[in-house]
Order: structure tokens, then sequence, then C-alpha cells
């Protein structure tokens, strides 16, 4: 029996799922079946068409389509050519918001953490609640967690400056 994190837990603002992610299990079932739990240590909050960062800002496209899905599902998309970074996606349907997973413990940077689950496109749209594949799991609460600014966001003009990256 496990403890995956119920629908619910995604059906919230971005700006309370976030933060309640540090220290969550991300759960991981391979193709030769090994499951490997790793911690959150690291998350970003991007929230909305308002959010000149977010995706979803330039409206519904086939790439950002699984962000106005009910919260729960998997947007995973590449950067550079190379890296697939995990968001997982918050709030009801049509309300464009994920969190992007930075680290998870032993790994940091999204990029990595994308190449050490072998993420690809399979993934876009899974539903946390019933993947075989990648789910989360609850775990003891984390009171010590930081906020900073996001990173790499310097195109986003005043929204560089919220404090929407937390981590341990």
């Amino acid at each position: 029996m496990t403890d995956r994190l119920p629908p619910d837990f995604f059906l919230r603002d971005v700006l309370e799922v976030a933060p309640e992610l540090i220290g969550k299990l991300l759960v991981r079932q391979f193709e030769d079946g090994q499951l490997e739990r790793y911690r959150i240590t690291e998350v970003e909050a991007y929230r909305g068409t308002e959010d000149l960062a977010c995706h979803a800002n330039k409206g519904r496209t086939p790439r950002t389509e699984v962000m106005f899905q009910e919260g729960g599902a998997v947007y995973v998309y590449l950067i550079y050519g190379i890296y697939w970074l995990l968001n997982l996606v918050t709030g009801n349907e049509s309300d464009p918001s994920a969190v992007l997973i930075r680290g998870v413990e032993g790994f940091s940077g999204p990029g990595r953490v994308g190449r050490k689950l072998q993420l690809d496109k399979s993934f876009y749209g899974e539903r946390l609640i019933s993947s075989t594949r990648i789910w989360l799991e609850d775990a003891a609460h984390v009171s010590e967690i930081k906020t900073s600014k996001r990173i790499g966001i310097s195109y986003a003009g005043e929204w560089e400056n919220k404090l929407w990256r937390f981590y341990i």
C-alpha cells in the first residue's frame, strides 16, 4: 500500500501546491521493473496566463494543452533538444498552472532530474493518480522551506522577482 497523493492535492492554487511538494516522494517505476523514490528538494511555481514566465502565457497551444487540464497531470517539455523537464499541473480545468521540479535529493537541476527519471515525450499528459510509471507519495512535513526568485526567466519582467522558487 502506498500513500499516493490524492487528486485533490493538485486541485488547488499553484502557490499552495508548490511549497507542499517539498519533501514529498517522487516515485518512478522504470521499464525494467525497478522502483525508485526521490525526495523533492526544489520546485518553481508557474501561474497561469498572466505570468509572463509561464508557457501558458501565450495561450492554448499543442505544447501547453495539458496545462489547461485539471491538476494532477504531467507536463513535460524538451529544452536544448536534450533535456525533458518535469512539471506537475495544478488547479482546476482552464487554470493553466504548473510546478517545475527543479531538484530531488541527490540531483539538482531540472535537466538532471529529467535524465535521472528517464523522461520522454510519452509522459506528456500522464495522470499522477493512475500512472504506473510516475506518481507522488506523501512524506513527513518539511518545516524549513526557503523561497527565492525563479531561475532563468529574465525575459519575464516583474514576474522574475516573484518569490515562487521553493527549496530546502
